[in-house]
């Protein structure tokens, strides 16, 4: 099959089923919120060596990194601009649960992650068009579609902005509330939004087969990159070793979600794009959960 088929290949979403991943998206972002209070803003301030490092991780190095290994690999043009948008998400939310399980600090992991969930209404769309527009190969595909930070910023604010306002000032003005619903409301939002996974990958089952292995070595070498530099960036800056835990899972796990929407809302579901974004998706989980029996286990030797 020519790469150039990629992108030509048209998976099953419509307006509607779009609509129901970004509701189940927000209904996930205001379920963390929901546990957010002012004393974890607080404790990131009084010690915010940890989640700086992870910020600085998450939206500096690794869009750079990946920007670099797009001009290395020279994958076709859609999947690197896939592989650019992936590495300018925000953390995922699972990444919490993994950094436990991986005996890493989850405090500073719900730090990075509540940071990186804000700042990505912002840094997302720069990111993307920074690096996407550097790239000659990518730029087309930016300039083909003719969308700028601004147009992405609208999307990502209704999708991660107003959910994660309405829990935090649920959390402030009924604490109690807040409490008997959030774990409930959680475990809720996260089987809806496995359902609905499920069910996209169901429903494009064939497309997924058969073209997945054209990204499936970029998107292992991109999350093992993210994993490491995580790791051992945190580590140069001499974090303990707890902490260096929970950033490589923070900056391996990747809200692919949200791109997955991106793809659909501005780039017309184009192959290579939503393919790497969707491959993400299950790669991350079984690499974090990797890495977490790795980390585990090396407490134990």
């Amino acid at each position: 099959m020519d790469m150039v088929a990629v992108d030509q290949i048209h998976l099953n979403f419509n307006p509607k089923g779009l609509l129901v991943i970004d509701i189940a998206i927000g209904l996930m972002m205001l379920g963390v919120a929901l546990e957010l209070k002012v004393e974890d803003f607080k404790r990131i301030i009084a010690s915010p060596k940890a989640p700086v490092i992870g910020m600085v991780a998450q939206f500096i190095l690794l869009p750079f990194f990946s920007f670099l290994m797009t001009l290395i690999m020279k994958p076709h043009p859609s999947i690197a601009l896939g592989m650019i948008l992936v590495a300018a998400c925000p953390g995922g939310n699972v990444s919490n649960i993994i950094t436990y399980l991986a005996k890493g600090n989850v405090a500073v992991s719900i730090s990075v992650t509540t940071c990186s969930t804000i700042a990505a209404i912002f840094t997302t769309p720069l990111n993307l068009a920074l690096w996407g527009g550097l790239n000659p190969d990518t730029a087309k595909i930016l300039k083909a579609v003719n969308i700028g930070p601004s147009d992405i910023f609208a999307t990502i604010f209704l999708i991660l902005g107003i959910p994660i306002t309405i829990g935090m000032f649920i959390s402030h003005q009924f604490p109690n509330i807040a409490e008997k619903i959030q774990k409930p409301f959680k475990i809720f939002s996260l089987v809806f939004f496995a359902t609905i996974v499920v069910g996209a990958l169901a429903a494009n089952w064939e497309n997924f087969i058969n073209y997945v292995g054209r990204v499936m070595f970029a998107v292992f070498l991109q999350n093992l990159m993210a994993l490491m530099l995580g790791y051992w960036f945190s580590r140069f800056l001499r974090l303990p070793e707890k902490d260096c835990r929970a950033i490589s899972i923070e900056v391996g796990i990747q809200n692919s979600a949200l791109g997955l929407v991106l793809v659909f809302t501005f780039f017309n579901g184009l192959g290579g794009m939503a393919i790497v974004a969707a491959w993400w998706g299950v790669w991350h989980i079984i690499a974090g959960l990797t890495a977490a029996f790795i980390f585990s286990r090396k407490d134990k030797i």
